[in-house]
């Protein structure tokens, strides 16, 4: 993705400034109680001139927005989600916020929060997908917040055409779509919920659903949620790349950002799935 240059971003704002901004576009109040958003490292004085939007904190994007000069990281996953004990550099957690606090760049985290906006993970690939008068799957205390997405496609398709259509829409990573389901099954209405979403696979909205979209869905979940399908009816499950789902957000995100803040914000670039390649065996 090329880097967006905003030529009126010149002096900037202080980062108190623009926390107030993030704040206000992703209230943390949204955020479910085992999350942790918020500013992580740096001096709310300091002047932002440029953002730098990346899925994950790591290495590779860390090294990536000083390259580019950014004076603050926006991730969507917090680097601190569990509490640590400490911030050695003998540690990758605690290296990378000396490295951070080195090179004068602040990081920030939006997360669940994030997520359940009307404009936030799961609605992006709900638009992405083209579903029509998609709502929240679980509804949130603001009217029309809340986790995941329900909605119909604008025209029905089979269960392997969707798979195609997700796997073209996606960014490209080591594994692309995996699907429990007949291939010719009519698909029409849609659930899905950008990241792990295995905790809704029993949720009415799922259930009444031809297909639910999600990540990380682990064996025994899928398998229960499967077989309870196949007894008293329910949804074909698609298992997407986590990284993927919430890495389309990030140009929706950069937009809401300028907007707001009239500083220059890129999008990261790089792929940070975990995994790198996968092995499949060819018959002989």
């Amino acid at each position: 993705m090329t880097p967006k240059k905003d030529s009126s971003a010149t002096t900037g704002m202080s980062l108190e400034r623009v926390v107030e901004q993030l704040e206000a576009l992703w209230p943390s109040a949204g955020a479910e109680e085992w999350d942790s958003p918020g500013l992580v490292v740096g001096d709310p004085r300091a002047r932002i001139t440029s953002i730098h939007l990346v899925v994950d904190a790591v290495e590779a994007t860390v090294n990536e927005a000083l390259e580019q000069g950014a004076d603050l990281i926006i991730a969507h996953h917090p680097l601190l989600l569990r509490g640590v004990t400490t911030v050695s550099e003998a540690t990758y957690k605690g290296h990378l916020i000396a490295k951070l606090i080195r090179g004068g760049c602040a990081l920030f985290s939006a997360h669940t929060n994030a997520d359940v906006v009307p404009t936030g993970t799961s609605a992006y690939l709900a638009d992405a997908l083209g579903l029509v008068d998609h709502t929240a799957l679980v509804p949130g205390v603001t009217p029309g917040h809340g986790l995941g997405r329900v909605g119909t496609l604008a025209q029905p398709m089979s269960l392997y055409e969707l798979a195609v259509a997700l796997g073209e829409i996606l960014p490209h990573t080591a594994v692309g779509p995996l699907v429990a389901g007949d291939p010719a099954r009519e698909i029409t209405r849609v659930s899905l919920c950008a990241g792990a979403g295995d905790s809704l696979l029993s949720h009415p909205e799922v259930t009444r659903s031809d297909v639910y979209i999600t990540s990380d869905l682990r064996h025994h979940p899928a398998s229960e949620a499967i077989e309870q399908a196949a007894l008293t009816g329910g949804p074909a499950l698609i298992n997407i790349s986590h990284f993927g789902a919430e890495w389309l957000w990030l140009d929706r995100a950069a937009e809401e950002l300028r907007e707001r803040l009239g500083i220059d914000v890129v999008v990261g670039d790089l792929t940070t799935d975990p995994w790198t390649f996968q092995v499949q065996r060819v018959e002989t």
